[in-house]
């Protein structure tokens, strides 16, 4: 499943559902993002996220069969938001199935790695300080780099 989309989600009810279509997997492992109430030390009060919907959505695609074929999993799903968000909101959700446990935790953390470095959102926070356009960081991009060697 894979879902760019404005509404929020309830991440257990996601986990709830792609568990109950993963039935068999031996490990599902699964993250949720959250908007920072903080960056740089100063206070975030909202994050806005553009996108081109057929481009962002055929990237993250992209990624996800990536990761089926990379870690052999049974499924994998990814639901990423886009609009305005606020501190504390659910802003991305990821989760693999897996024959077993390391397969699925390493799936789910290169997925999450391509999607800082790779999926086509323009993010604008807006802080105490006034709005700023983010990018992905050094460190963003160093940890998707080591997929680059880390070969399954």
């Amino acid at each position: 499943m894979i879902a760019v989309q404005a509404e929020p989600f309830d991440a257990a009810a996601l986990l709830a559902d792609f568990s109950a279509r993963a039935a068999g997997a031996g490990a599902i492992a699964s993250f949720t993002g959250l908007v920072r109430g903080e960056n740089d030390g100063a206070a975030v009060t909202g994050l806005e996220l553009e996108h081109h919907p057929r481009l962002t959505e055929q990237a993250i695609a992209g990624i996800g069969a990536d990761a089926v074929a990379r870690f052999a999993l049974a499924d994998v799903a990814i639901v990423h938001r886009y609009g305005a968000l606020v501190p504390g909101e659910a802003i991305v959700f990821v989760a693999a199935a897996a024959p077993h446990r390391r397969a699925a935790f390493d799936a789910v953390d290169y997925v999450m790695d391509r999607l800082k470095t790779e999926a086509p959102f323009w993010k604008r926070e807006h802080r105490e300080d006034g709005a700023h356009w983010l990018e992905a960081r050094d460190s963003d991009r160093a940890d998707r780099r080591r997929w680059e060697t880390e070969r399954r």
